[in-house]
């Protein structure tokens, strides 16, 4: 996954690059049970490979769900990979599952 993209340890590390963000962020969560691992791996070559290319825009943050338990619970967070775009620390978009690249580009174009 590219540097760009933030990995908080804990919900405080997660609300702290929140409240730095001055650009949307992308809040993309990911869980380390056996059936969301592959999913998400897959996710974090695709928003890592993007990442980059939304700098200025977005800042992306990869979330652990068990890591960052307050954060899942407020953004309603139900399986991994899901994803908010947040502006302004509220949320304005959410997405689940596994995308392409071009989908996910959309997801994100659609509500930067």
């Amino acid at each position: 996954m590219a540097n760009r993209v933030h990995r908080p340890r804990e919900d405080a590390e997660f609300n702290f690059i929140l409240g730095m963000s001055v650009v949307p962020v992308l809040a993309y969560f990911t869980g380390t049970w056996p059936k969301a691992i592959e999913p998400c791996r897959v996710m974090d070559l695709v928003v890592g490979g993007i990442a980059d290319d939304y700098t200025g825009r977005l800042t992306a943050v990869r979330a652990d769900i068990t890591r960052c338990p307050a954060a899942t619970e407020r953004y309603g967070i139900t399986g991994a990979p899901s994803y908010v775009v947040l502006k302004e620390g509220e949320a304005v978009a959410h997405g689940t599952g596994l995308m392409t690249i071009t989908e996910f580009r959309k997801f994100l174009d659609d509500h930067l």
